[in-house]
């Protein structure tokens, strides 16, 4: 897929994306079979997309709630500064929560949510990414699942996006730059 000044590559099918959803939405399904109901939180922008998919694999009851954190704007690369855009609207102080990151990658932003979060007394807390970036790791972080661990590139697609374009892609695919100046 060729776009003006650079290139989409698929990295990550469809199908594999589904298949390794199906498989995570069972792992968690049986990490939680205790809890009367899930609180599952997505990460906003990037996770939508991601999140949707994964509650419909998820065999316990679940409410949704979002939180909306950035580090990158519409750069390529993290800036470190994390910043909460949109808050929860639920409470979630004693209850089992689930965090869905789109990508972890730096670690900043999910640290700094994980904490933010921690503060609130839930019962539980654990973290669910897509995709994990381990070679770019600044903070020591690592969520309990993992779709895919991914090399040191920058991908879009299945709710990822560059410069906020190309979340609708049903694939994750790698941007591979064809103007010197990026």
């Amino acid at each position: 897929m060729s776009q003006s000044g650079y290139v989409i590559d698929q990295m990550i099918s469809a199908k594999a994306i589904a298949a390794r959803v199906e498989a995570l939405g069972a792992e968690i399904t049986e990490a939680f079979k205790d809890t009367d109901r899930l609180v599952v939180v997505g990460l906003l922008r990037g996770s939508f997309v991601f999140i949707a998919d994964l509650i419909r694999e998820i065999g316990v009851p679940c409410e949704v709630d979002f939180l909306e954190a950035s580090s990158y704007g519409n750069e390529t690369t993290s800036t470190r500064e994390v910043r909460v855009l949109k808050d929860l609207r639920g409470i979630i102080g004693g209850r089992d929560v689930l965090v869905v990151e789109d990508i972890i990658d730096t670690g900043h932003t999910i640290s700094k949510v994980m904490e933010m979060l921690r503060a609130r007394a839930p019962r539980r807390i654990e973290c669910c990414a897509m995709l994990d970036k381990p070679s770019r790791r600044e903070v020591d972080v690592k969520a309990r699942w993992t779709g895919f661990e991914i090399p040191d590139e920058f991908v879009v697609g299945y709710g990822l996006d560059y410069a906020q374009n190309h979340r609708n892609l049903p694939f994750i695919g790698t941007v591979r730059f064809t103007d010197p100046q990026k």
